[in-house]
């Protein structure tokens, strides 16, 4: 299998002219991107860098940005991101955990480089103005013997979200990225020169993803730095981009974003998601805004980049659909210490995916305690619930820590979640267990409103639709803005905390 560098070699071999990257009004065609990046490596080899090095990138997502990364695949340096938004506590923790011999970061993210405990003792490259770091790795001489890794040899550590700490560091090889990069183009039906936001970071899975598919279509990844729904509106129209693949939270703010209903969104033809399930409303109303050819649920993780995917997600909105072409899914009991035993059709169950996925990654940066937690005889533990009908599809009904027990009874929150959404007067809502001494935990719904709504109009929708009488929301909580993680993720754990 060719390794990721190789990858970007043979979209320059295919076709050189077309155009692989824009960044404001800066572009590079992949002829010019793979000139870049052989001359970058040099940069890289200068930085004392060697091959399995980790490169610690804290950037946004920049023209240089995916420089950097095509010249860590061509070096065999482990392309290791982060957020941007970085403190120089957790930078420091990122610097230890991964062992990073060398850091490039943008202006963004100076001033937690420059507070960092550990980052003064390493080589650093510093990028504020982009024309002029395109500059001096053209006066650069090409690096020789390129690409120097292997298929098996790591291509990227990602970290994961933590939800108490900096998260987990998942090493992925080359061979694992190309194959879920090929999956990503083969389950969106991209096709030579489609055009994509590259809005997701490319400190996260579904970014770099991005990235990579691109370059196996000799596609056009235009660069945002950082979230702005009207500004990602100007990219669509300007640049007739033909598919996104984004997190619900961020195709929600460009719906309600004012300047929607002008912009030219006639070139994108193909709609992706993942990240987080999303609501029957918002699927309804995307669909009906776009009209798109293709609506993907693609239900995955940082680990094993595939789990599912459904093609068609207006059409059955809470389906995840069935297992991906690389994927291997089952349904264990929530109680199992093993793997061994599924559960019955339409009952829940936690979600394992087998772990000999092309797409997988083999086991957490230096955690054995967290393997010990994720994986079991072959298979990997997601920790979400869900279950399956009798013709295969999955349905995936939360997290087994966002399970609400409320008087003896489980309670998943997607179920009302979707149940809410659907009244004219939501725009937005997440459901969390909050303390109750007699029920243990009730149910509490947080609402972002389109409109007037009360709390009494919400439950009488609730009453009159399927939903068990046991999963109402007792309280109603109106706010005027959910809180996100940097990628748009609900951060329920806030909610749950009254923060």
């Amino acid at each position: 299998m060719f390794d990721i560098g190789r990858t970007l070699l043979a979209a320059a071999a295919r076709d050189r002219s077309s155009l692989a990257l824009v960044d404001g009004e800066q572009t590079l065609t992949y002829g010019e991107l793979a000139e870049l990046a052989t001359r970058a490596v040099t940069l890289l080899d200068g930085l004392g860098l060697q091959a399995g090095d980790r490169l610690l990138v804290v950037m946004q997502n920049r023209i240089e940005t995916a420089l950097a990364y095509w010249a860590t695949q061509l070096a065999d340096v482990i392309f290791t991101p982060v957020n941007w938004r970085v403190k120089p506590g957790e930078l420091d923790f990122f610097l230890r955990d991964s062992g990073a011999r060398a850091i490039i970061h943008c202006g963004a993210a100076a001033d937690a480089v420059a507070a960092s405990e550990l980052a003064g003792g390493l080589p650093t490259v510093a990028i504020d103005q982009g024309e002029a770091f395109l500059d001096r790795v053209s006066a650069l001489p090409p690096a020789a013997g390129l690409p120097r890794a292997s298929a098996d040899r790591l291509s990227v550590l990602l970290y994961t979200s933590g939800t108490t700490g900096p998260g987990k560091g998942v090493p992925r090889s080359h061979q694992a990225e190309r194959a879920a990069g090929l999956a990503h183009v083969a389950q969106n039906a991209y096709l030579s020169g489609e055009a994509t936001l590259g809005i997701m970071p490319l400190y996260h899975t579904m970014g770099v993803r991005s990235l990579l598919a691109m370059a196996l279509t000799n596609g056009l990844f235009v660069c945002q730095h950082k979230f702005d729904a009207g500004q990602s509106l100007e990219l669509i129209a300007r640049h007739r981009l033909t598919a996104l693949y984004l997190v619900p939270t961020l195709y929600h703010d460009m719906l309600a974003h004012p300047s929607f209903a002008a912009t030219d969104i006639t070139s994108v033809r193909k709609l992706g998601f993942a990240g987080a399930p999303m609501t029957a409303s918002l699927l309804a109303r995307l669909d009906a805004a776009f009209s798109p050819d293709l609506f993907v649920n693609h239900y995955g993780s940082t680990e094993i980049y595939t789990f599912t995917t459904n093609r068609h997600a207006p059409k059955t909105p809470p389906s995840a659909g069935r297992a991906g072409i690389n994927s291997e899914i089952r349904l264990v009991p929530l109680d199992a210490d093993g793997v061994d035993d599924d559960v019955a059709i339409g009952e829940p169950g936690q979600i394992v995916a087998r772990l000999s996925s092309d797409e997988a990654f083999s086991g957490y940066w230096y955690r054995p305690d967290a393997d010990a937690k994720a994986i079991r005889d072959g298979w990997y533990l997601t920790g979400d619930v869900g279950y399956l009908d009798a013709e295969g599809n999955l349905f995936v009904t939360g997290r087994i820590d966002d399970m609400i027990i409320s008087g003896g009874e489980n309670i998943l929150p997607t179920e009302i979640e979707s149940v809410i959404s659907l009244h004219p007067g939501v725009l937005d809502v997440v459901v969390v267990g909050q303390p109750d001494e007699r029920l243990g935990q009730r149910v509490a719904a947080y609402v972002t409103a389109a409109g007037t709504v009360s709390p009494q109009e919400l439950d009488a929708w609730c009453r009159q639709s399927d939903l068990a009488d046991f999963k109402r929301p007792r309280d109603y909580v109106f706010v005027e803005e959910l809180p996100k993680s940097p990628v748009g993720k609900i951060l329920r754990r806030l909610l749950v905390a009254a923060e």
